[in-house]
């Protein structure tokens, strides 16, 4: 073997003796530094700055790889931001979208991609782009942008871009298939986390949590209660921070991953062990006390019954009955009563919300107010839906475009549904990515997280569900057209 590279055939010529003493050295080098940083920096820092180096130097060898770490950053510490200042403080999610689009923009360079492969739902989907573009433009006569606005927004912007990306990206079935398994991993790992805090002592819990500061998270006043008031429940919040952020991204994760449960070609060999995440999942959606997410996740569960699974439709009412009729659920489903008679204090917040909304919309119902700031001191932007909110920054125009981009995306899959079903390989994540989509889209009805710019994960993750949606039916519809060349 010839060895070309300078330094392997400087140490190729080394004696026994010498490269052992050189192994050594170097090894003696690495553990010095390794525990100087952790004299300075303290053990937590340490260890993230040693497994982020070798995922780094993992992430650039693949780009499934660096998706992958999109993926987990996303799910586990989604407002986790890195320890230095380069004019702002970049995010985890700053750096593994970073990594990502460099290992991917490699690969068209080195001439290992041609000819981007997209969908006709692509062209509303750059449309919606120019939309936010045109309607952030205009949204300056109002305030002036800070730099944390404009990092924020163009973060926004690129996660939507992903959308073409990712599905030039997963031309086989396979790589779609390895996504719904580390999403299963991700939100596992959170939701299993998320169950621990729960049980912990408030204390106890509170002291771990706040342990994330030196990444960026609050360092006090993490732990959450029902309308904010420690006399009633406790809420899972795991590492999202807020629990109706969390219970959204468990419910669109949740949705996903669920048809795997029957599926005949699931994507894990044993299905106890899905339904064992399915579960644990699950329980942690409901101690978010999200009433918003819970029926997100049900009309996600509706909809994979009625398209495949119609014989366990029985099955998943006795499970709403007990939920109903159980001693331990009692608290949850009067929650969900007083929502529903606009009685508890979080339910008469979003009312006004959402009238001071219609206020906003009735003076700027078509392009809205942007992104930096509102006209006038008796209004505002934020409120608790993701329709509302976008009217209120990019105008109903904004969000019609935004509703037909969705129903394109419906449309697009139920033309591929009957080929998606017949291939095992993509029957249940054609159906679990459209699930998913759908259960995003309920569960804004009532949040605002997956449109709302400084919940940059949120918005990844429903650009990314929908992403993979299309990429599903783009590969049943290209089983269609080899089909008709065979024929």
């Amino acid at each position: 073997m010839v060895v070309t590279d300078p330094l392997q055939n400087w140490y190729a010529q080394l004696s026994p003796r010498k490269a052992a003493l050189f192994v050594g050295v170097m090894i003696g080098l690495v553990g010095g530094l390794v525990g100087l940083l952790t004299t300075v920096a303290g053990p937590v820092i340490a260890f993230g700055a040693v497994f982020g180096l070798l995922a780094g130097l993992c992430i650039l060898t693949s780009v499934q790889a660096a998706l992958y770490g999109v993926i987990f950053v996303m799910i586990l510490l989604p407002f986790g931001t890195l320890p230095v200042r380069i004019g702002f403080t970049p995010t985890f999610m700053d750096a593994a979208l970073g990594a990502f689009l460099l290992v991917y923009g490699m690969q068209w360079m080195q001439g290992r991609r041609q000819a981007m492969q997209l969908t006709p739902v692509h062209s509303l989907i750059a449309l919606y782009i120019m939309w936010l573009l045109l309607t952030f433009a205009l949204g300056l006569r109002h305030a002036m942008p800070t730099s944390h606005i404009l990092r924020q927004f163009a973060e926004t912007l690129l996660s939507i871009s992903m959308t073409f990306i990712l599905v030039d990206l997963l031309r086989e079935p396979l790589l779609l298939r390895r996504l719904v398994l580390v999403v299963m991993i991700a939100i596992g790992l959170q939701a299993a986390g998320a169950l621990v805090l729960y049980v912990l002592p408030d204390a106890t819990a509170e002291n771990l949590l706040v342990r994330l500061a030196r990444i960026g998270y609050p360092n006090g006043g993490v732990i959450r209660y029902i309308e904010s008031n420690p006399d009633l429940a406790e809420r899972a919040i795991g590492t999202w921070v807020d629990p109706n952020a969390f219970g959204g991204v468990l419910a669109v994760a949740a949705a996903m991953f669920a048809p795997q449960v029957f599926a005949r070609k699931p994507v894990l060999r044993y299905r106890w062990l899905t339904f064992g995440v399915l579960g644990v999942v699950t329980l942690a959606l409901i101690l978010t006390f999200s009433r918003a997410s819970a029926l997100a996740f049900a009309a996600g569960i509706g909809l994979i019954a009625i398209a495949r699974y119609r014989r366990y439709i029985p099955l998943l009412l006795f499970g709403a009955l007990l939920l109903f009729l159980l001693p331990q659920t009692q608290q949850y489903i009067e929650r969900f009563a007083q929502g529903f008679a606009g009685q508890d204090l979080a339910t008469q917040m979003r009312i006004g919300e959402y009238t001071d909304a219609l206020r906003l919309i009735n003076r700027y119902p078509i392009f809205g107010v942007g992104f930096t700031g509102t006209p006038e001191n008796d209004i505002y932007a934020n409120v608790a839906s993701l329709y509302l909110i976008m009217a209120n920054q990019i105008g109903l125009a904004g969000v019609a475009l935004f509703l037909t981009t969705m129903g394109a995306v419906f449309m697009y899959g139920v033309a591929t549904y009957r080929r998606a079903r017949a291939n095992p390989d993509l029957e249940a994540i054609h159906l679990g990515y459209h699930a998913a989509l759908l259960t995003a889209l309920v569960n804004g009805a009532a949040d605002l997280y997956f449109f709302r710019i400084d919940f940059q994960a949120s918005i990844a993750l429903f650009w990314l569900t929908t992403a993979l949606a299309l990429a599903s039916s783009r590969l049943a519809q290209l089983t269609v057209d080899k089909s008709l060349q065979l024929r």
